[in-house]
């Protein structure tokens, strides 16, 4: 088989071609019945274009910065837990995206330590739950300033859904020998994935070296999660404290709403991303693309706004900057390409994001990302949703005051 794809779509169907069904199970999972996760996708494809006919059609430059850092093009890697699709992981991510000239972004639950990361990308942000103490916390902070992370990913928009209507991944909490033998069945008629292992010299590690305090062991995955569902959830003081303890750019991940938004800016952060955590926090949560141009149009120019959801193609792309995005992360497509084909599959996905983005803009005969803006779009009436904007005064009288927060 070629190694080469063409589209997204079909990262997809070899990842779920060579993986066990239960590490497939876990990159396509959403929470409960998978509405919202369907509802990002979905949304994009309510968008259309207005291209013109006769323009400007010379090299088209995609560059962009988010938080201080240089694109080659507006796409930056979300941050997921445990890449063990891959005995490389996020090492091999790291690597494609600097192949690629953008941004990295490692969770605190990856599978790779975070020096290692950075050695492999330097332009790395830094993802952190708020779990565990503060002076744990701290630590994590101080671990990733020590290594050289530029920025920080604080991301809050997670619930403790577990149930899915179609039934959730089963993942060992370690890959001792019990569970090795219970999941033989699954990896034994998945040989290229497993020789890809073999061949490395280790089994997946679903520990999260990033979470570990001082000289003690890494935490199982299962044992971080538990940590962080055990912490009281944070408050915006709390918000403000991360930035002044970091003391540089913060991104907050997972804002819905403009009042969240204009919260945020309060708290100090750098940058928001537009989020429902690809579908995997509380379903039922408007697609991100459809709360991106309200978010947007409200904070303005004070603060960078990515969107995080459901991206697929270089033209959903350049929708996303068209309605007010500096850039889009990827998740779920780049996961698939590494399960795929490692690091060049990383790579491959990456060039059909590029090469897609590059031929809306010809279309659109617009020669830069930073010309885009909702003239080249059709937007289809009552497609936004604007959450947390106050209503209109002469709806008050007539509202019940419960319904006066959420448009």
């Amino acid at each position: 088989m070629n190694p080469w794809f063409e589209t997204v779509a079909e990262a997809q169907r070899r990842a779920k071609k060579r993986l066990p069904k239960s590490v497939y199970g876990a990159l396509i999972a959403g929470s409960e019945r998978g509405q919202t996760i369907e509802e990002n996708q979905r949304a994009f494809t309510e968008l259309g274009f207005a291209p013109h006919v006769a323009g400007p059609i010379g090299e088209r430059d995609q560059s962009t910065t988010v938080l201080g850092q240089q694109l080659s093009m507006p796409v930056l890697i979300s941050p997921t837990g445990v890449q063990a699709v891959h005995p490389d992981g996020e090492v091999a991510v790291a690597r494609a995206a600097a192949a690629r000239g953008i941004a990295m972004g490692l969770s605190s639950f990856a599978s790779k330590p975070i020096e290692e990361v950075i050695a492999a990308n330097p332009a790395t942000f830094f993802q952190l739950y708020w779990c565990g103490s503060k002076d744990e916390i701290l630590e994590r902070m101080a671990r990733a300033r020590a290594a050289g992370a530029v920025g920080l990913i604080l991301t809050l928009d997670w619930s403790f859904s577990h149930g899915r209507d179609w039934g959730s991944p089963v993942i060992p909490e370690k890959l001792d020998l019990r569970a090795m033998l219970r999941f033989a069945p699954q990896t034994l008629i998945k040989p290229r994935w497993l020789s890809t292992y073999l061949k490395s010299g280790h089994i997946p590690d679903l520990t999260a070296p990033n979470m570990a305090i001082g000289d003690g062991p890494a935490p199982g995955f299962f044992g971080a999660y538990g940590e962080w569902m055990g912490t009281p959830a944070p408050d915006w003081s709390d918000v403000q404290w991360i930035c002044e303890q970091w003391a540089g750019p913060v991104m907050l991940k997972g804002v819905m709403r403009v009042d969240d938004a204009l919260r945020a800016i309060d708290s100090g952060v750098a940058a928001i991303s537009v989020s429902n955590h690809g579908g995997n926090n509380l379903d039922g949560t408007p697609a991100a693309i459809r709360a991106l141009p309200v978010v947007a149009e409200a904070v303005g120019s004070q603060i960078d706004v990515v969107l995080d959801g459901g991206i697929r193609r270089g033209s959903d792309v350049v929708k996303a900057v068209a309605l007010g995005a500096r850039a889009v992360m990827i998740g779920r497509a780049y996961l698939w390409g590494l399960a795929a084909n490692g690091q060049p599959g990383v790579e491959n996905v990456l060039d059909i994001l590029r090469g897609g983005i590059d031929s809306a803009l010809l279309g659109l005969r617009k020669t830069s990302v930073r010309d885009l803006d909702r003239s080249d779009l059709i937007v289809p009436e009552g497609f936004e949703r604007a959450l947390g904007i106050p209503a209109r005064p002469t709806e008050i009288p007539t509202r019940p005051a419960s319904e006066a927060t959420v448009g």
